[in-house]
């Protein structure tokens, strides 16, 4: 049997599921309860009173929280303990330190391994902006950032969220997928004699990211530019990408700073500064490092990242629920679910807890999401009334970001955004009684709301770290590796199988005898 069974909580919370409240019930979602189910920090606020807990519940889930000693985990992980790792298993063996990536507002608490990795963080920021003063003069208007996975996923969330507060006349745009359509609508919208391209890649060797850099590279060289003014290397020192002799400069990463958690290192950085400038992107790196130390928060009633994985462990293991959906109502985070997709299920999408043993018990749940108020257009319905109950995560503003709005009908945009919002929590919990079956809605959907004031720099850097630290917290009740993605690698492997087969058509020669699955696919080309 795997840890996470032998709890003594666990029996107690596994009772408490066989009639979970009833927030359906008259009486039960009530203000007293909306006002009392809240936890503050930071300016954010976590509501969490149309979830299905009551006292007795949050005490079982606390007490979870202390037989796993998550504290004391989350304190060895900032401190730069191996946490990637299986026992006895050939596996990354690594710190896990993306949380250095931020650790230098205020070290006097930081562990020797904190304070070097924060040292080298920081040292690359000053290099970051002694860059950005030595072309200031030069004009250029545009950055194209080229990786892929946490490359792009947590970049191009962050820059959306913060486009608003972006430098007059900066753009940045996002090249991921090897589909070379991505690379061609991209190139079309700049004038690339004004360009920065980054090409991001912790190893140097991801071979979608090099095949577009090298399409890339072809475009400048035919307008009669050379790439080596033009491109920079985000990868890791020493790696084959740090090389002077292709790239204007090269910012480095460090290998324990998994790729889905470096938008904070110089994955994101790079980019941000360019777009944003460094005051802000600083106030963004002080909101994450702000929320880091919120982890640490022994209370958990105010450690809002413990406080929300404890309620996704009860609603995922305990009512059963497989999904989660992630709904900001803000266009800002138009691609934060999509992160969040990879943040979570690359990291908690394991079978086997940290002894290699296969687990039996749920561990990570789907993630997914839109934006609201499209999403109540779309996939509403089923959350509502069909047969599989959604837990649902909101955010929300109560300020929008470029302060222009109008009132019609008595309110504003915003007024309307957020009274859809607080609408959505209130009719997943209670539901609509009717005697029409057609009308009638079960209720008891379980939701909370992260509500803050405004989505800046430093919020968004609090709200990213706010997840990082949720998802960590419930890799460490699971007792399985959050921090490694063993399950992207076998897609590549035969990837490479089939791209082998490709080359050797293109040469004519035979290939049907290396791979004949491969071989069988290939053959579904003709004729179409």
């Amino acid at each position: 049997m795997s840890a996470f069974n032998e709890y003594p909580s666990i029996e107690k919370l596994k009772e408490l599921a066989e009639k979970p409240y009833d927030l359906s019930k008259e009486g039960n979602l009530t203000p007293k309860r909306v006002n009392q189910l809240k936890s503050e920090a930071l300016n954010l606020k976590l509501l969490y009173g149309a979830e299905r807990v009551d006292e007795k519940t949050l005490e079982a889930l606390f007490d979870l929280a202390k037989e796993v000693n998550v504290h004391e985990k989350m304190e060895a992980m900032q401190a730069g303990v191996v946490m990637n790792k299986i026992e006895g298993h050939e596996s990354e063996n690594r710190m896990v330190l993306h949380t250095a990536m931020r650790d230098f507002f205020d070290q006097k608490n930081a562990s020797k391994k904190a304070k070097e990795a924060a040292a080298l963080a920081y040292a690359e920021l000053e290099k970051l902006k002694r860059f950005l003063d030595s072309i200031e003069k030069e004009g250029f208007t545009d950055m194209i950032q080229v990786g892929i996975g946490g490359s792009e996923l947590g970049p191009k969330a962050i820059y959306l969220a913060l486009k608003a507060f972006k430098r007059e006349g900066k753009r940045v745009h996002f090249i991921s997928n090897v589909d070379p359509d991505d690379a061609a609508h991209v190139l079309q919208q700049v004038d690339l004699s004004k360009t920065l391209v980054v090409i991001v890649s912790k190893s140097g060797t991801t071979l979608e990211t090099l095949t577009n850099e090298e399409l890339i590279r072809k475009k400048f060289i035919d307008e009669g530019l050379s790439p080596a003014n033009h491109f920079l290397a985000v990868t890791g020192k020493g790696s084959p990408m740090d090389d002077p002799e292709r790239y204007r400069e090269s910012f480095f990463i460090w290998e324990y700073v998994g790729g889905r958690y470096s938008v904070t290192s110089m994955v994101g950085c790079v980019m941000l500064a360019f777009a944003l400038g460094m005051e802000k992107l600083l106030d963004f790196l002080r909101g994450a490092y702000c929320m880091d130390r919120v982890a640490l928060e022994e209370d958990p009633t105010a450690n809002l990242p413990l406080l929300s994985a404890l309620l996704g462990i009860w609603n995922h293991n305990f009512l059963k629920l497989p999904t989660t959906a992630i709904i900001p109502y803000s266009q800002a985070l138009s691609r934060f679910p999509a992160h969040l997709q990879q943040c979570d299920m690359e990291s908690n999408g394991k079978q086997i807890d940290k002894q290699g043993n296969l687990v039996d018990f749920w561990t990570g749940p789907i993630i997914w999401g839109e934006v609201g108020t499209n999403g109540q257009h779309s996939f509403y319905q089923l959350i509502h009334q069909g047969t599989i109950p959604v837990s649902v995560e909101f955010i929300g503003f109560a300020e929008n970001q470029y302060g222009e709005d109008t009132r019609f009908k008595g309110t504003s945009s915003q007024e309307k955004l957020l009274s859809n919002l607080f609408a959505q929590s209130i009719g997943l919990a209670t539901g609509q009684k009717s005697d029409n079956p057609n009308k009638f809605f079960p209720g008891n959907r379980p939701n909370r709301i992260l509500l803050a004031e405004k989505c800046n720099p430093y919020t968004i850097g609090a709200i990213l770290s706010y997840y990082e630290n949720k998802v960590a917290f419930q890799g460490f009740i699971w007792d399985i590796n959050s921090f490694d993605q063993e399950g992207v690698q076998l897609g590549k492997v035969l990837a490479n199988k089939i791209m082998d087969q490709f080359a050797k058509k293109a040469k004519e020669e035979s290939f049907e005898e290396d791979f004949s699955l491969g071989a069988v696919y290939i053959d579904q080309l003709k004729n179409l």
